[in-house]
């Protein structure tokens, strides 16, 4: 093995090239990220090898190439820079060195800065940059595979952004403290990643390109979101990748009828728009984000401020790129031949405008796979002869018997005499033309696509004989299942949404693990299903995918604005979105059905909405139009996949409540965005017009199914009274009346989740007792004794709720004990005498005697000193006009009392009659305040 020693240079001879190109060694190739040196100082080719720098045998580099496969392209460990030679007076470590030096650069966004660092960390991925805002640090890196992948119509592109509990200074409150599977909003903010790169990239690059996104440090104000995007966006511009712009993402804020960029999370608060926007310097290439119900003219004002922001930036990035990008691979781009194109449409040209006249999907997808077959097997196997006549050549015979005397031949007809040689005109046999079947395939989708457009354009009618402004039939219907709390099949032309609402208390809740805080929930929630049979294909069921969480994201976000309060209804929603067809726009189906399905349940929703996707012909001059980009509304499947934009919008006449844009192309315009956005809300009018018409119609009633949940209101000091030690009464009651749930909340909302009247009803008297606000001098009959002690007896006044009758308060009579006249289980009459700053109770039995028996033996009565058996302090009070004063909003108490007397020790005491039931009114407690039923 051959090898430069470090910190020397090397040169090599002829005789060392000899060496180098012999059979037992070989240059490596040249790999594009060698080329990581400042364009300032390059290096020509003379004979130089890097330190460290080996020579190996051709089969150690293909080992070498396909371990690497995959991993970032290693600057410093490729063997030879075979392009690579030190101008005068700079040596190869020199230019290492030079190589990865830091930068950095402040870039200003919104009314701060945010700074960009490439060459201090991830120095061997293509490209590495860590993005800072505030106290919020975005790591992201660039890497790319060594070999070419098959070529696809689909860029071979992988996101993946982790937030670490570190940033944060936590740690994942699971089982497993180490970070795994990704979570949803991760998810999210990887489709926000991948969707504006992947325009950007150019046609014919298959290597194998990965971006990975970590938050390596948050503090809790700047949201890395945004950050990620422009991060990614800028490693992918340094990088080797040969992409065709530089993006950056910004977050848009509407506070106080101000735009505000970037604004931090309490910013995020009290804003009306959320609105993420990245895009080049000259156009718009992703939006998405909710809104509460803002006018179109509003929402690209907002778009506006994004892009100006968004240029800002790139034009700082490009100076960055300048001093320190890698040359890009553009000598690995490789493109289907261009004459293949002609191929295609010559063999394929009237069948395939036959094919996408025909209307429904399935049969239509069938007519183009069979097709799409005949052409891969003329192109591939039989190979294809061009129409045109065959060309005539010649091809001459040599005379092998010459002989000078040898009489003269006769020319024969059709031959040509001329001389020794004898030419006769033969016909060539055409060489057929054979190509690849993947490039075959690229062709022949993207010749499809032109059909397509060309049809909608020059014919004005789309695939199902629609115009571009038309909507597909719309039918819906409400109530199919009985059992769930709400139900809703909405179809709109070949796509279906079966949408389900599943009502519950706070437990059905969803909690959400993030950074910052430990136990966010979330009341509402929509998920969506995809299933492979609703487009009748077979494939995976499982986990959901990444589509399918950003889809049920888009229609939830459209959804929560209408709902109401959590005051006014305080349930748990849980909204399952289940496509049963799908040709196009499922999550505006979603949407739609989400909406009914949420009516038919008895959720008090504000107002009805619905979705719809636009799409869109960009350069309508190629295809026979005068060039004026062309909307379509409503799009299907296969006008998504040939189209140039997929732009959701859903909201109301009013407005707009979410909204979400996908461009294939280079990125549109603001005056592109207005003309879709008005075309959406008149395409939203029509279906709303048509959801009215939903037979049958909504419930728009709780099911008798759905768990019926009553708000209380107590005092927050008596809270813990429902509680309990260690929640042991707030159990008891559940067992005693069989509610399902009692979830109690420190300012004193208590709300109770029952299936049935007679539980509520049971649970409601309970806790109502129990937390009542006693007044002084009420008076309370045939209560319990619930135990006894030295200094007297406690007695439950009320379910739960207990007060000492000292014992010489007992009698009229003076006691030594307790237990002389009285046991466990006995009833007796108390009145309330006292309430202490703790909230205990004193009764007393004597207060309710004949007054001639207490005058008897008032001199020996304890009047509540502590005494040397450990008695309580317990003074006897006066009503006074503070402690006397009674609530608002009276209720009546019933306390009935048996006719069985009292037991009595002394028997001078004449016993008392038996008192009939009586009732006492009062002034009712905060704690009895219920609404009576659920708030619908």
């Amino acid at each position: 093995m051959l090898a430069a020693t470090p910190n020397s240079s090397f040169h090599t001879t002829s005789s060392h090239f000899e060496a180098l190109n012999s059979d037992n060694f070989k240059i490596l190739p040249h790999f594009s990220s060698v080329n990581c040196f400042p364009p300032s100082k390059k290096f020509h080719l003379s004979s130089i090898l890097l330190p460290n720098a080996v020579v190996r045998s051709p089969r150690t580099r293909r080992r070498r190439s396909k371990s690497s496969r995959g991993s970032g392209n290693l600057c410093n460990q490729f063997s030879v820079g075979a392009s690579l030679a030190a101008e005068p007076g700079i040596q190869p470590e020199d230019a290492l060195q030079q190589s990865f030096a830091p930068f950095s650069i402040k870039i200003p966004v919104g009314d701060r800065h945010i700074l960009v660092e490439t060459g201090h960390i991830g120095r061997q991925a293509s490209g590495a940059v860590t993005v800072t805002d505030g106290e919020t640090i975005i790591y992201t890196t660039v890497c790319l595979s060594d070999v070419p992948s098959e070529p696809s119509d689909f860029f071979p592109l992988s996101v993946h952004y982790q937030e670490r509990f570190s940033a944060a200074g936590r740690t994942s409150g699971g089982f497993f403290k180490r970070e795994g599977k990704t979570k949803d909003h991760e998810v999210l903010i990887c489709r926000l990643i991948d969707r504006p790169i992947r325009p950007t990239m150019r046609k014919g690059f298959y290597h194998e390109t990965q971006i990975l996104s970590w938050v390596l440090s948050y503090d809790g104000v700047h949201p890395p979101d945004s950050l990620a995007v422009t991060a990614a966006g800028i490693a992918v511009a340094l990088s080797e990748v040969p992409n065709s712009e530089t993006i950056a993402g910004v977050r848009i804020g509407l506070i106080d009828d101000k735009f505000v960029v970037n604004p931090t999370n309490k910013e995020m608060e009290d804003s009306k728009l959320d609105l993420l926007l990245a895009g080049t310097d000259s156009a718009i290439l992703m939006i998405e984000g909710y809104c509460d119900f803002l006018p179109e003219e509003k929402l690209l004002e907002a778009v506006e401020v994004g892009q100006n922001a968004v240029r800002a930036i790139i034009e700082a990035v490009e100076s960055l790129v300048k001093k320190c990008g890698k040359p890009k691979m553009l000598d690995a781009i490789k493109l289907p031949p261009p004459e293949l194109y002609k191929h295609v449409e010559e063999i394929a040209g009237d069948e395939l405008i036959e094919a996408l006249q025909i209307k429904n999907k399935i049969p239509r997808r069938k007519a183009l796979s069979s097709l799409e077959a005949k052409v891969i097997g003329i192109l591939t196997e039989e190979g294809f002869v061009s129409k045109i006549e065959a060309a005539v050549t010649t091809e001459t015979l040599p005379d092998l018997n010459e002989d000078e005397d040898e009489d003269e031949e006769v020319v024969l007809d059709g031959e040509i005499d001329e001389g020794d040689i004898r030419i006769k005109p033969v016909p060539k046999k055409p060489t057929p033309l054979l190509y690849s079947e993947v490039d075959v395939k690229l062709v022949f989708k993207e010749v499809s696509s032109n059909f397509l457009r060309r049809r909608i354009v020059e014919g004005g009618k789309r695939s199902d004989g629609r115009t571009p402004e038309e909507l597909r039939s719309i039918n819906s219907r409400c109530g199919l299942l009985p059992r769930a709390h709400g139900s809703a099949l909405f179809t709109r032309g070949e796509t279906q949404s079966l949408a389900v609402v599943t009502l519950g208390d706070k437990q059905m809740a969803q909690r959400i693990d993030n950074l910052v805080d430990d136990d966010e929930f979330k009341r509402f929630y929509l998920q969506y299903c995809f299933p492979p049979s609703c487009v009748g294909e077979v494939g995976r069921a499982g986990a959901p995918s990444r589509r399918e969480i950003g889809h049920g994201m888009l229609a939830e976000r459209a959804l929560e604005r209408i709902l109401p309060s959590e005051d006014d209804f305080p349930y748990t929603v849980r909204v399952e979105s289940t496509i049963t067809e799908s040709n196009g726009s499922s999550s505006m189906a979603s949407v739609c059905g989400g909406c009914l399905a949420l009516q038919d349940a008895g959720v008090p929703v504000k107002s009805s909405i619905a979705g719809i996707a636009m799409g869109m012909v960009l350069d309508t001059k190629e295809f026979g139009g005068d060039g004026t980009p062309l909307i379509l509304s409503d799009i299907t499947g296969g006008e998504d996949a040939s189209g140039d934009m997929d732009f959701k919008v859903a909201g109301n006449d009013d407005g707009v409540t979410s909204f979400q844009m996908d461009i294939k192309v280079g990125g549109i315009t603001l005056p592109v965005m207005r003309k879709a956005l008005l075309q959406a809300k008149e395409g939203r009018k029509q279906i709303l017009a048509e959801m009215a018409k939903c037979f049958p119609p909504p419930s728009k009633t709780l099911s008798k199914y759905a768990p019926i949940i009553h708000v209380m209101k107590v005092k927050p000091d008596k809270v813990n009274l429902i509680i309990g030690s260690g929640g042991k009464k707030v159990k008891s009651i559940i067992e005693e009346t069989g509610v399902e749930s009692i979830e109690t909340q420190d300012d004193g909302i208590v709300k109770i989740t029952a299936r049935d009247l007679v539980s509520l009803e049971k649970s409601k008297a309970i806790i109502a007792r129990l937390t009542m606000v006693s007044t002084v001098g009420e008076i309370y009959r045939d209560c319990e004794i619930k135990s006894i002690a030295q200094y007297g007896v406690f007695v439950e006044i009320s379910p739960g709720r207990e007060g000492l009758c000292h014992i010489s308060e007992l009698s009229a009579n003076w006691l030594a004990k307790a237990e002389d006249a009285f046991k466990v289980g006995d009833r007796i009459d108390v009145k309330l005498i006292e309430v202490n700053e703790k909230g205990q109770l004193r009764l007393s039995r004597r207060a309710l005697l004949p007054e001639s028996a207490k005058q008897q033996n008032g001199n020996k009565a304890n009047n509540g000193e502590i005494t040397e058996d450990g008695s309580p302090d317990l003074k006897v009070a006066e009503p006074t006009e503070a402690n006397s004063t009674l609530p608002e909003n009276s209720f009546v108490k019933r306390f009935v009392r048996s006719g069985k007397d009292v037991k009595q020790t002394d028997k001078t005491v004449p016993k008392k009659n038996p008192v009939k039931s009586f009732i006492n009114v009062s002034k009712k407690s905060t704690s009895a305040a219920v609404n009576g039923e659920a708030k619908i």
